[in-house]
């Protein structure tokens, strides 16, 4: 092979090519390296509502490393969504300096149990709100199931002027929905839309009528539903015998 040049002259230029590129690659990496292509300003796209100023700058200060060229997008965009209320971001470069970030922020729906919120894509998020939500509760991984019931309890209650304050579902998938203001609806397992618009159309003529503080409404009836009203109940209630007196002997 060695005393063959027809064939030792290609692999040259190749070798030479390799090398000039590895050369072209060093120099640079170097270049893009100095100090001269410093990140000036990090810029978030729309004002967020629950991000703070503090929170952003945080992960400035301790998240972001390297300059323009260097920094870690892909790094820098997992930092930005651990925030709480950060669902997405995306971040990218623009020339001569700047990082602009863009930040999607969960959109609150409910409460889920004490410590949590779920968003309006049915997601559970930590994070800290003081307005008024309604709570949901069940087993794990049944927040999206709820928030997707929820859209259609409250759509039909709104047709009679109430609204669905709690929703619950339990281990065996069993659901209550207690209205603000308003009794607690048992629906059970099976058919809890047929039930609930049962309970829609019947409420007018005969709920609404009653003129007393309903607590409690089961609806796991095939024709009807079974009402709870504390008052009626103390009404009916039988009256306490009172202490036997002694009677006094002769």
């Amino acid at each position: 092979m060695w005393d063959k040049p027809e064939l030792l002259n290609p692999l040259a230029t190749v070798l030479y090519a390799v090398a000039a590129a590895l050369a072209a690659y060093a120099g640079a990496l170097a270049v893009v390296s100095l100090p001269a292509f410093p990140l000036r300003e990090v810029r978030v796209a729309q004002p967020p509502v629950h991000v703070t100023p503090g929170e952003v700058e945080a992960i400035v200060k301790h998240e972001l490393r390297g300059n323009f060229f260097t920094l870690d997008l892909a790094a820098a965009r997992s930092a930005f969504e651990r925030l709480p209320w950060v669902r997405r971001a995306a971040v990218r470069r623009h020339w001569p300096g700047r990082l602009e970030v863009a930040l999607e922020e969960h959109v609150p729906l409910a409460r889920w149990g004490e410590r949590a919120l779920v968003n309006t894509h049915g997601e559970v998020f930590a994070g800290a709100y003081d307005g008024a939500l309604p709570l949901f509760s069940g087993p794990a991984g049944t927040a999206k199931e709820i928030a997707i019931q929820y859209a259609y309890f409250r759509r039909a209650l709104g047709e009679i002027g109430l609204a669905p304050g709690e929703l619950h579902v339990s281990p065996r998938r069993a659901w209550q929905v207690k209205l603000e203001n308003g009794p607690t609806l048992e629906l059970g397992r099976e058919q809890i839309e047929a039930r609930l618009a049962r309970f829609v159309n019947a409420y007018a003529r005969t709920l609404a009528k009653l003129g007393r503080r309903i607590e409690y409404v089961d609806l796991r009836y095939s024709n009807g539903f079974a009402v709870r009203v504390p008052e009626l109940a103390r009404e009916k209630a039988p009256a306490r015998p009172g202490p036997m007196k002694k009677r006094a002997r002769a």
